[in-house]
């Protein structure tokens, strides 16, 4: 496989990632009140992201694009999960609005321990199987039908690294002392606009799921 081939697969995987969506909203909220749980969130989500481009460089990932069903069972799971969170987060920015605004020290203990926060962008990004609907669209046709060992191995890890940099750029701009002390006193707006779109995303991701398993 050429150098060539592999940017344009590590190009176009990036500028999916960046796309918005639940992944980058979770990072980019995060990192208004912590840099330790938006990097923490941001490993969660790149585990995810390692097993969907693992799946598509391997081919496993057309069997969820070969049977809709199955495609919509995991639709349906990740967008109840989206709903779930999504009203979570509302609920405390909306519970909070009319507080005094806290501390960055007072944000940043209120997340809750990093593992946690790992598992929520775990959790995120295996709830949004559209991924597979992107990978198997765009970049499986670039792929080589039958890759070795080698080539998969270097695939997976190019595709995977090369989100975990971006996201990781992403949290440290956004989660600077000055970007976080001007958003102190808009953290509770920040946590109830964060909420609506993973209600609406996860709503959205859901009725899709249910269309395709009952096949309309």
């Amino acid at each position: 496989m050429s150098l060539s081939s592999l940017a344009t697969i590590v190009v176009l995987n990036l500028l999916g990632a960046l796309s918005p969506g639940p992944d980058t909203i979770l990072i980019t909220r995060l990192a208004t009140k912590s840099r330790r749980h938006a990097v923490a969130a941001v490993t969660g989500i790149q585990v995810g992201v390692l097993m969907w481009t693992s799946l598509t460089v391997l081919g496993a990932a057309a069997l969820l694009t070969a049977f809709p069903q199955l495609l919509g069972l995991v639709q349906l799971l990740g967008g109840s999960w989206l709903v779930y969170m999504g009203y979570s987060t509302f609920k405390a920015g909306w519970d909070s609005r009319s507080a005094v605004p806290m501390s960055l020290a007072e944000q940043e203990a209120q997340l809750g321990r990093l593992r946690h926060t790992f598992r929520t962008g775990l959790a995120t990004n295996l709830s949004n199987p559209k991924i597979v609907l992107f990978l198997s669209a765009l970049i499986a046709p670039l792929l080589p039908a039958s890759p070795s060992i080698g080539v998969a191995i270097t695939l997976i890890l190019a595709m995977s690294f090369s989100c975990y940099v971006m996201f990781v750029i992403i949290a440290f701009v956004v989660s600077t002392k000055a970007v976080r002390r001007k958003l102190l006193a808009a953290g509770p707006w920040i946590d109830i606009a964060a909420g609506s779109f993973f209600m609406i995303a996860g709503v959205a991701l859901a009725i899709t799921g249910l269309r395709d398993i009952v096949g309309f």
